[in-house]
C-alpha cells in the first residue's frame, strides 16, 4: 500500500533532522518507490512563545505491513533522532490538540491508501491534515490528485480552498 508520511522539525539543524528521518524511513522500507516532496518553511502555529520556524516535507512509501506497526517504527525513528516525548504537546498544558511545541523531529502517518484506521495508537487518515497548509502544500507536490478516504476533493482542491493565512515558503527542492 502507498503510505503518506509528514516530517517536521524546528529545533537544531532542521534540514539534517529531516534528512535523518528520510534516510531512516528509506532504510526501513528501501528506496524503491520512495517519493519525496520539496521542503517548506512555515511559521510555528500555536507553539510556545519564541518558537523557531518549522521545516516540513511529505514522503510517500510502499509498505506491506500493518499501519500501527509502521507507526511504532516511526516513533522509534523519532526517538533515535533525539525527539523527547516528555516535551510533546500532549504533556504540555495549554497546547492540546490545536497546539504544538518545538521539536527536533516529528513524523506523522497521513494516510495508507484508502484504509481507515481508528485505534488507541493511530487514526488514518490523519484527522486534521486537510486543515494544515504545511501538510497539504508538500503533499500537493507529490500527489495533487489524491482523494483521501474521508474527503471528496483532491489534495490540490483542498489546498486551494484552505482559508488559513499560514505562510508556507519553498525552502529546498532537493534534500
Amino acid at each position: 500500500m502507498r503510505v503518506g508520511i509528514a516530517l517536521g522539525s524546528n529545533l537544531g539543524d532542521r534540514m539534517a533532522n529531516l534528512r535523518g528521518a528520510r534516510q531512516a524511513i528509506a532504510g526501513l522500507v528501501g528506496n524503491k518507490n520512495l517519493v519525496v516532496s520539496p521542503v517548506y518553511e512555515t511559521e510555528p502555529i500555536n507553539c510556545e512563545p519564541g518558537a523557531q520556524k518549522f521545516l516540513n516535507a511529505v514522503l510517500e512509501i510502499d509498505y506491506d505491513g500493518d499501519p500501527t506497526e509502521l507507526l511504532e517504527h516511526m516513533i522509534r525513528i523519532e526517538e533515535s533522532l533525539g525527539r523527547k516525548r516528555d516535551h510533546d504537546h500532549t504533556a504540555s498544558p495549554g497546547y492540546g490538540v490545536a497546539g504544538s511545541v518545538s521539536r527536533k523531529i516529528d513524523i506523522d502517518l497521513l494516510y495508507a491508501d484508502e484504509l481507515a484506521v481508528t485505534n488507541e495508537q493511530l487514526q488514518l487518515p490523519h484527522p486534521r491534515m486537510h486543515l494544515r497548509r504545511f501538510v497539504l502544500q508538500p503533499l500537493a507536490e507529490i500527489r495533487p490528485e489524491l482523494v483521501l478516504p474521508d474527503q471528496t476533493k483532491t489534495v490540490r482542491q483542498l489546498l486551494a480552498e484552505l482559508k488559513d493565512s499560514a505562510t508556507v515558503i519553498r525552502f529546498a527542492e532537493n534534500w
